[in-house]
């Protein structure tokens, strides 16, 4: 089952990104069947509910929604803007974003580690879910259970990626994915390569009617949401001016 893209509220989109992670138990809610049935069924009133328990992720709606005199953090154009990225982010100036992260971080960092992140925040960083991958969590550390023996490989399945639908199975998609790397302390974005992905969980899942030669994003493994081509230039966009910031500071 899954809800038409052009229906999809702010809180149906958010539940679609959400749920990658929720259901590994990294964030969010612990009943992680409500996330996806909820999502799946288009049930917006309850994913609002279960948004708040989504403490890495719904401050920075509140930040851009603040920002750009949204009333709601959960308006689709707040949701995808932190999903993916959009001018929206351009209105969240520094010393906000510096005063969130600080209030938010500062007591869990060295004040070396805290010392590299304001840099980051002081050369062009945006309250967008690539900035908390790339720069949050390999300096706080933010997976529950405790810290990532492979942290490339957790940015890599955290960040939202992108990539061409290539085989279409009952629950699973192959998808021609482009991936983080790193070449001489730096992150960079490799070729595409081939993987096997989920859409599905017990016949619910968010990309049903996907096929071959689409796009769409992916967070932990799991197919979220078919993009435009205004979504994808985003995502592409927005993940290279972060990892331009990551660069600029330096190594993790």
């Amino acid at each position: 089952m899954t809800v038409a893209q052009a229906s999809v509220s702010g809180p149906i989109l958010f539940g679609r990104y959400a749920f990658g992670p929720n259901r590994l138990g990294y964030c969010g809610t612990e009943d992680h069947d409500a996330v996806l049935g909820y999502t799946a069924a288009g049930e917006a009133g309850v994913i609002r509910g279960l948004a708040r328990t989504f403490d890495g992720a719904y401050p920075y709606l509140e930040l851009i929604a603040a920002a750009n005199a949204i009333d709601d953090p959960l308006d689709r154009r707040v949701v995808e803007a932190y999903w993916l990225g959009s001018p929206l982010l351009a209105r969240v100036t520094p010393s906000r974003l510096h005063r969130s992260i600080q209030d938010r971080f500062r007591p869990r960092l060295s004040p070396a580690t805290w010392r590299r992140m304001e840099a980051g925040l002081a050369v062009g960083a945006a309250p967008v879910h690539a900035f908390h991958v790339l720069e949050v969590f390999p300096r706080v550390g933010l997976l529950r259970g405790g810290p990532a023996d492979d942290v490339l490989a957790v940015m890599d399945a955290c960040r939202i990626r992108w990539g061409t639908v290539r085989i279409v199975d009952s629950g699973t998609l192959v998808v021609d994915v482009v991936p983080l790397v790193e070449r001489a302390g730096r992150l960079e974005l490799g070729p595409a390569r081939s993987e096997v992905v989920e859409r599905w969980v017990d016949g619910l899942g968010f990309v049903g009617d996907v096929v071959p030669g689409d796009v769409i994003s992916l967070h932990w493994g799991w197919a979220c949401d078919r993009l435009e081509e205004r979504q994808l230039a985003n995502l592409v966009d927005w993940t290279a001016r972060e990892l331009r910031v990551v660069n600029q500071v330096g190594k993790r």
